[in-house]
This record gives structure tokens, sequence and C-alpha cells, in this order.
């Protein structure tokens, strides 16, 4: 049985508490994952272009705001 398979067949044998602990942790982990991630690729200038496309839409007046979604 490999270490994923273990692992699954614990998580499957855990109470209810214990699985939705389980989740939120591993929820908040993908989360911080995520955000740095999104630091990493800003830092980087990989999402410039979307600076660039808002400022473009500011000026042309086709900018929506978010409130109004």
């Amino acid at each position: 049985m490999t270490n994923i398979a273990k692992i699954q067949e614990e998580i499957l044998a855990l109470s209810e508490t214990d699985y939705l602990q389980l989740k939120q942790w591993f929820d908040e982990l993908a989360w911080e994952k995520w955000d740095r991630q999104i630091e990493e690729d800003s830092n980087a200038g990989k999402l410039d272009f979307l600076i660039a496309e808002a400022l473009e839409a500011k000026e042309k007046g086709t900018l929506k705001n978010l409130e109004d979604l």
C-alpha cells in the first residue's frame, strides 16, 4: 500500500469533526499557497498585463466598479 493510499484510508476513518478540521487545514494551506504564488507572479511582473488592461479600461471609461457587479 502506498503512502497516499494509507493517508486516504486514515482520512476515511476520521470522525466528522476531525475530518472537518483536516479539511479546514487543507483549505487554509491551499489559500496560503495561492497567495504566495500570486505574490511571486506579481513580483516577477507576470501580472503587469492586468494592471495595463485596467488602466486602459479606465482611460477609455469602460472600467467597471466592482461594487456594481
